[in-house]
């Protein structure tokens, strides 16, 4: 049997823990067998690249991005218990009430989190993936929500544990405080290495495995393990747009995920997580893949179905070409959107409601808000 790591004492809230600390990647002794991943890591890659292809089914990427991303940020959240849905959320960007608005938040705070990553490592002279940009990222992720407590854009500086109500009864211990700033720059180096040995995608599961075994925050750990999957999966080229959503996927065999990182540190079992992990991105690609073409079609039909329609003019084609980046809007977003008049936009939204293309939300008079229904109602699937 493999070892990934070493056991050392640690104290924390008066009780003695046997805290793992990981060896740096990759693994070794034995290194990783290419046949145990090769026919995996193929067929993910070219899901990946299927994915990749058939983007261009729809006339903006923007409009995948939107929706892709938001699902990514909704599922990884539900994963650590957030309640939110993909209603709330497109609620929230239309400034309807919330009842549920701290859920909401973590979702968008996740969303302004991997912004702020994408965004230094779109510029020139932008942030590598570091540590630092990570830190970054997780300020954001935990500002004014659950877990704002606790240290937000710090490595942490005590002990934690993962399950268990105290520290003696924890199913895993990270390592302690002071090595996590050694751990992190081992990472980084795997990151950085110039010379790689090992296929992209394995290396991706490699240091999201790595990542949450060192735990280096209090709080939001999860989260931003799973924002370095997507941010790594751009940056490195195997997707052009951060159009998967991964979270799905683990949030369904969530049991396992979570199996599977635990046998890497107690029975060396690499191998066994890279099959779980390449499967995932695979099955992931497919969904994905499937939901693009379930969105253009319903897109294409909806447009058909206006261009068809007598009193169609360029506002009301216009304002349809907004809804799949604006899914619930009201007449005064849209009109300010579509620079126009109150009366213009109002008849044009009148227009695609007659058609059945958007749906009336409060049932007043005033302050009406809308919603594009039949795609809200496919991306949520």
């Amino acid at each position: 049997m493999r070892s990934t790591g070493t056991y050392v004492t640690a104290t924390t809230l008066g009780e003695a823990v046997r805290a793992f600390v990981p060896r740096a990647l990759p693994p070794a002794r034995p290194a990783l067998a290419a046949e145990s991943f090769a026919e995996a890591n193929r067929s993910a890659e070219l899901a990946l690249a299927r994915l990749s292809g058939v983007s261009g089914l729809v006339p903006s990427v923007d409009w995948l991005l939107y929706s892709a991303v938001r699902k990514e940020a909704l599922l990884t959240s539900q994963i650590e218990g957030t309640q939110a849905t993909l209603a709330d959320l497109f609620d929230d960007e239309a400034g309807l009430a919330l009842s549920n608005a701290d859920d909401v938040a973590e979702v968008t705070n996740y969303l302004r989190a991997f912004r702020r990553v994408r965004a230094e490592l779109h510029k020139p002279r932008g942030l590598p993936i570091s540590v630092r940009l990570l830190r970054d990222a997780h300020r954001l992720l935990l500002d004014g929500v659950r877990g704002a407590g606790t240290q937000p854009g710090e490595l942490r500086r005590s002990q934690n544990w993962i399950g268990g109500s105290r520290p003696g009864k924890a199913a895993f211990v990270p390592p302690p405080p002071e090595k996590v700033p050694a751990l992190l720059a081992d990472l980084e180096r795997f990151i950085h290495d110039k010379a790689p040995t090992l296929p992209s995608l394995v290396r991706v599961a490699l240091v999201h495995a790595q990542f949450e075994t060192i735990h280096p925050f209090l709080d939001g750990n999860g989260r931003i393990g799973r924002l370095l999957i997507a941010a790594l999966l751009e940056d490195w080229g195997l997707l052009p747009e951060p159009l998967l959503y991964l979270s799905g996927y683990l949030k369904q065999h969530q049991a396992e995920y979570y199996r599977r990182l635990s046998n890497v540190r107690t029975e060396g079992d690499w191998e066994g997580w890279l099959g779980f992990f390449l499967e995932g991105v695979q099955s992931a690609a497919g969904e994905a893949e499937r939901g693009i073409v379930a969105v253009a079609s319903l897109v294409s039909a909806d447009r058909r179905r206006l261009l068809a329609a007598p009193k169609a003019g360029a506002v009301s084609l216009r304002l349809f070409e907004q809804l799949p980046m604006m899914p619930r809007f009201t007449i005064e977003q849209m009109r300010q959107k579509l620079d126009t008049t109150f009366p213009t936009a109002t008849a044009a939204v009148k227009l695609l409601e007659d058609l059945g293309l958007v749906t009336e939300l409060t049932g007043q008079k005033m302050n009406r808000s809308f919603s594009y229904a039949a795609y809200v109602d496919l991306l949520a699937r």
